[in-house]
């Protein structure tokens, strides 16, 4: 196999929906695995990545209907890195995976909805969804402490510090959504076909 039948291969709609529910599924196992460990708000996250992932299919009744399998791995690798790594290297991953969620919600708008954005919007949007993620993350994380004694205890500094990490890593994820997955994968003609 050539570089060019590998490239149209990962390109067709039915190589894209196995792999993204196989993206999918490591997600749920993900979720399990932590709350196996007790990481009950991990799992959580976990979870919605999968749910969110799989959502277009549910809606549309059809397995093939699913975002781009390379946006299902942004979102679903710092879920596994963040599972393995030490604390340095959790907190990092805890804001691209605030991002690539917000870019998943991104992609999904624009390939199954009439919904169009253009570069500047598609960036603001991506950047927006990612710090009301954050925001509501941490709302949560402080509900579930409450509630659940999870240990969340944070500073304001601390606080203001992951909003910030969480906007940068939103530019990051917007600048990605409108070079790779518009210009350079054209997730849209690519599904938009076969759907």
């Amino acid at each position: 196999m050539d570089q060019s039948e590998v490239s149209r291969m990962l390109r067709d709609a039915g190589t894209n929906a196995l792999l993204a529910w196989l993206l999918v599924a490591g997600a749920a196992a993900v979720a399990v695995g932590n709350v196996a460990v007790g990481e009950r708000l991990w799992a959580l996250f976990a979870l919605g990545v999968a749910t969110v992932g799989a959502f277009p299919a549910l809606a549309r009744r059809s397995l093939r209907a699913m975002p781009p399998w390379e946006v299902l791995g942004l979102a679903a690798l710092p879920l596994v890195v963040r599972s393995v790594g030490d604390g340095t290297v959790s907190d990092v991953t805890t804001y691209i995976a605030v991002a690539a969620l917000a870019l998943l919600v991104a992609v999904e708008l624009d390939v199954f909805t009439a919904v169009e954005m253009s570069y500047s919007f598609a960036v603001f949007f991506v950047v927006v969804t990612t710090m009301a993620a954050a925001g509501i993350w941490a709302v949560v994380r402080w509900v579930a402490d409450i509630y659940l004694g999870t240990g969340f205890v944070v500073d304001e500094r601390a606080l203001m510090l992951e909003f910030v990490a969480s906007t940068v890593a939103g530019v990051g994820a917007g600048v990605v959504f409108e070079l790779y997955f518009r210009r350079f994968a054209r997730g849209r003609e690519r599904l938009e076909a076969d759907l």
